[in-house]
């Protein structure tokens, strides 16, 4: 059941970030082409960077899922088994405080931006493009535990 899970969590985390990115890239070329022609888009730049922070957060977090972020695994491999474990599970709790405070500071801070715009697109509440920060800490979170018993497993190998 948590293999399923798991799979089916990294599928949607694979769809967000390539959305994410097609989007981009057809911005961006779309920024190119109406530059070019002597008609820039005034609110290229400022979505442009969102779309980038977006692609950022949300494939950080499918990393995070897929065990592909920096750490040095060979130091806990060095340790014994039973404190590999331990090790594993301090690191992991860590990793959770951390983005539990990311995720509840991120959402106070939407409570501050709420009356704030976008500057090129001031229709659009900035709120809009700081959603990235709590939601993507939540994925990190969610992520976090489904990588957690493959983590435990690893830790507990000879």
């Amino acid at each position: 059941m948590l293999r399923f899970l798991r799979r089916g969590f990294e599928r949607t985390l694979e769809g967000i970030v390539i959305v994410l990115m097609i989007a981009l890239a057809v911005e961006v070329t779309a920024g190119v082409v109406f530059r070019y022609t002597g008609h820039a888009l005034v609110w290229y730049d400022e979505v442009a960077s969102i779309l980038l922070a977006w692609v950022t957060f949300y494939g950080a977090a499918l990393a995070a899922l897929k065990g592909s972020h920096i750490g040095v695994p060979e130091l806990i491999r060095l340790l014994p088994p039973s404190a590999r474990v331990t090790f594993t599970l301090l690191a992991r709790a860590l990793v959770f405080g951390f983005f539990i405070l990311l995720a509840w500071v991120g959402y106070a801070v939407l409570e501050i931006l709420a009356s704030d715009t976008l500057v090129a697109l001031p229709e659009v509440s900035v709120v809009w493009a700081q959603s990235v920060i709590p939601v993507s800490a939540v994925l990190f979170i969610i992520a976090e535990a489904l990588a957690l018993p493959e983590a435990l497993r690893a830790a507990r190998r000879e």
